[in-house]
């Protein structure tokens, strides 16, 4: 695996803990809370369109393309981003995600980032 494709994998750890993060800080229905969780959502669906296909297709249970399609609408509709969507997002497919992209790591022979809390612990402040 290329460093950059471990990163982008990384990026995307590092987004689903801070997503952890805002969420303990609150619920959805905080308006705040909502807009931080979705800004993560777009990161994770801009590093997932930056992963080759190839890499991607080691987890075909993840509807990859859905993913990248959910980022483009978080970020270009954000008036019309739907609550119940997201926390669908949030609650069902982030723990599948996660998975996938430890499978990702280990496959890869990659140790997990040592320091990933640390770029979601700024965000905790």
């Amino acid at each position: 695996m290329r460093r950059d494709e471990r990163q982008r994998l990384d990026d995307i750890l590092v987004a689903i803990d801070a997503i952890r993060g805002h969420l303990e800080r609150g619920d959805l229905a905080d308006r705040l809370v909502f807009d931080a969780v979705r800004v993560r959502l777009i990161e994770i669906g801009e590093a997932i369109k930056a992963l080759p296909t190839d890499l991607l297709g080691n987890e075909p249970a993840i509807p990859w393309a859905e993913v990248a399609q959910m980022r483009d609408r978080l970020a270009h509709h954000y008036f019309d981003t739907s609550h119940a969507i997201v926390t669908a997002t949030v609650d069902h497919d982030l723990p599948e995600l996660e998975t996938a992209i430890r499978k990702l790591v280990r496959r890869a022979g990659g140790g997990e980032l040592k320091d990933r809390r640390l770029h979601s612990d700024v965000d905790r402040r």
